[in-house]
């Protein structure tokens, strides 16, 4: 069976092992928990889990269950009917009726109150629903793939899980490893987020080895997530047609266990603040405006690099507004 994996990059062996399972048990209508740390992409699985099952062609729905609140969420999940409470001006499905014949993803399946755990179970279990006000129930024909960053074993311990629909949801499990464990798709994913945004920007980039090494050893805490975001602000913020280490932000020099080289400085000035002068500018063949223009974009790049890229931090540490910073960046193409 070949696999549809639209949006999931990488051929390393521990993500291959995530694909075997995924061909076998795509073509059933198991019930699936798919965990693994945040950040580590567990939607785009399920997705091609959906794409590569009998139901591809019927709805997936999705539902982030600590998304919505506890009061609004039996309702978003099993619908309710006209009257059922304040507001409630009209009957509407919820996410299981809305996704009969297909899939149906309770992502964060771990922060549902156990009120909620029970209703979830039934609809597993007897495949039907009952709206919020209604006295009836009804049939749905779903598939139910669940996902959490949780350990559901220890939530069962401690009580705030029912053991039942844990075993219930565990049918086929399903370990997303993260980034960290993923060796040679870390450079792949790098490549490919850089790639997309600078070809969005209009810009080429590539990543040195140097640079290279310290992407494979550091240990990514915020997994994809956390590089996606990364390569998008190397490709707006580095100044030059390669990235190398010195680009990289200094919780990466702490995370590998290297320290961050002292740039070289210029020869001491006299002691005391020194103010340009026209010799200065002469020296440079510029004009006053563009004089200052170089002052102001030193200053600029000197500020970003303390603040980490941050730009709130940047600004206050000019002095500025935020948006200032901003309008000054988007003059010099810089956002």
């Amino acid at each position: 069976m070949r696999l549809h994996l639209d949006g999931i990059i990488g051929s390393s062996p521990a993500l291959a092992q995530v694909f075997d399972v995924l061909r076998k048990v795509a073509p059933t209508d198991s019930t699936v928990l798919v965990t693994g740390e945040s950040g580590t992409g567990k939607e785009l699985l399920v997705r091609a889990l959906h794409r590569n099952s009998r139901r591809a062609e019927h709805p997936f729905v999705p539902i982030n269950c600590g998304a919505i609140p506890r009061e609004l969420l039996e309702s978003e999940l099993f619908g309710h009917e006209k009257g059922a409470f304040t507001h409630a001006v009209r009957s509407r499905p919820g996410r299981f009726e809305l996704a009969d014949g297909g899939t149906i993803f309770l992502d964060e399946i771990g922060e549902l109150e156990l009120s909620l755990q029970v209703k979830i179970l039934r609809a597993i279990q007897e495949r039907e629903i009952e709206r919020v006000g209604g006295t009836g129930a009804k049939k749905v024909d779903v598939r139910v793939v669940a996902a959490t960053n949780r350990d559901l074993e220890e939530e069962v311990a401690a009580g705030r899980f029912r053991e039942d629909l844990y075993y219930r949801l565990n049918v086929i499990p399903m370990h997303l490893p993260a980034l960290r464990d993923r060796g040679p798709d870390i450079m792949e994913l790098a490549r490919h987020f850089l790639k997309r945004f600078c070809c969005a920007s209009g810009s080429q980039l590539s990543i040195s080895r140097e640079a290279e090494a310290m992407f494979l050893s550091y240990s990514w805490p915020g997994n994809v997530r956390e590089l996606e975001n990364f390569m998008e602000r190397l490709s707006i913020l580095c100044e030059t047609p390669e990235v190398t280490p010195q680009d990289l932000p200094e919780k990466i020099w702490r995370d590998v266990g290297e320290e961050r080289p002292k740039p070289e400085l210029p020869p001491a000035a006299p002691a005391g603040f020194v103010w340009p002068t026209l010799k200065d500018i002469q020296e440079r063949k510029l004009g006053m405006k563009e004089f200052l223009e170089e002052v102001e974009d030193r200053l600029i790049t000197e500020a970003l690099d303390l603040a980490d890229g941050v730009k709130n931090q940047a600004a206050e540490l000019l002095g500025v507004k935020r948006t200032t910073l901003i309008e000054k960046l988007k003059k010099r193409n810089r956002m």
